[in-house]
């Protein structure tokens, strides 16, 4: 049975990869799309195209919502899917911070409904091999990880260049790799920052943001992640008796490619897959037969208590 989808939203990631992914998907269906852009929603090819948000969700016949509006609307829009009673899977950050995440995730609860954040590569094969090498203990206790995620931006009136909207690089990017301490540390309860440097740009956004802290009293973490510095992505992971790093493919997106990872003195390959599709077919199980893996709600909030935790201790150049 094919779980009818509507998505909130037809910007660039919804077209270019959650789009295909559904049409993709084996269980999945794009029954509707609204967009302020009725052009862009049918680009998408949904079954149908809604004049506005809440006529999409006056439709009773869609069942799970994708939220991919800016970061400063998914609270509204989260909220009011879930009371309309849908399903949401909403893009990445899930709020603005951690309090915005627990309201919706008291929302959710009160409206009895799945709620998921589209980290899509928590879907991806090669990182579920990094948590699965993790607990069996392949390479020991976690002493230290390392990652970074950077790039050049061209980005002209975006919104990730707007605080108020919920821009910079550490709610962009910096994410996936909080996120990552996250599912490698059993929640990285314990975090004792060291440092925390900032490269706020003209539009007060943080353009660059690097890390220095302590998961857990025993495992150093560092991260970088930055819209000003093109460099390659990284993630190393050292362990008491071991190390796992990612090769060939992008350390956090990865996409329609084969990829590889080091595992002390041996390569894992990985063939082609698309971690959207990945996600959407089993955000679409669970939806229907209750027994799809999604990400926790708890990781997201973990994750969003990290982010305002970095924000909160930083220092900026």
């Amino acid at each position: 049975m094919s779980v009818k989808w509507g998505f909130l939203g037809a910007g660039w990631i919804a077209n270019r990869a959650t789009a295909p992914a559904v049409h993709a998907a084996h269980n999945a269906q794009l029954f509707g799309v609204a967009s302020r852009d009725a052009a862009r929603s049918k680009k998408l090819e949904p079954q149908n195209v809604y004049d506005s948000y809440q006529e999409l969700l006056d439709d009773p016949q869609i069942e799970v919502v994708y939220i991919s509006l800016a970061n400063h609307q998914h609270l509204e829009w989260v909220s009011r899917s879930l009371e309309a009673g849908k399903h949401v899977l909403c893009e990445k950050p899930l709020g603005l911070n951690a309090l915005e995440v627990q309201e919706m995730i008291n929302c959710s609860k009160r409206c009895n409904r799945l709620l998921v954040e589209a980290v899509w590569t928590r879907w991806h094969p090669r990182f579920k091999r990094i948590v699965e090498l993790i607990e069996s203990g392949a390479i020991g206790d976690i002493k230290s990880i390392e990652s970074q995620w950077g790039f050049k931006s061209e980005m002209t009136e975006n919104y990730r260049l707007d605080p108020l909207l919920g821009g910079g690089a550490l709610l962009d990017i910096g994410c996936y790799q909080a996120n990552m301490w996250v599912a490698l540390t059993q929640g990285a309860n314990d975090l004792k920052i060291d440092s925390v440097d900032r490269k706020i740009g003209p539009t007060k956004i943080d353009l660059t943001t690097k890390v220095k802290a302590i998961i857990n009293n025993k495992t150093s973490v560092q991260l970088m992640s930055s819209f000003e510095k093109d460099v390659p992505q990284i993630l190393k992971i050292e362990g008491s008796s071991g190390m796992i790093a990612t090769e060939a493919g992008d350390a956090f997106s990865t996409w329609r490619e084969p990829s590889s990872l080091r595992v002390n003195d041996r390569i894992e390959h990985f063939q082609n897959v698309d971690a959207f599709v990945e996600m959407i077919q089993e955000v679409s199980e669970n939806v229907s037969t209750g027994s799809g893996w999604v990400m926790p709600v708890s990781d997201s909030l973990r994750v969003a208590q990290i982010l305002d935790k970095i924000t909160s201790t930083s220092t900026n150049e």
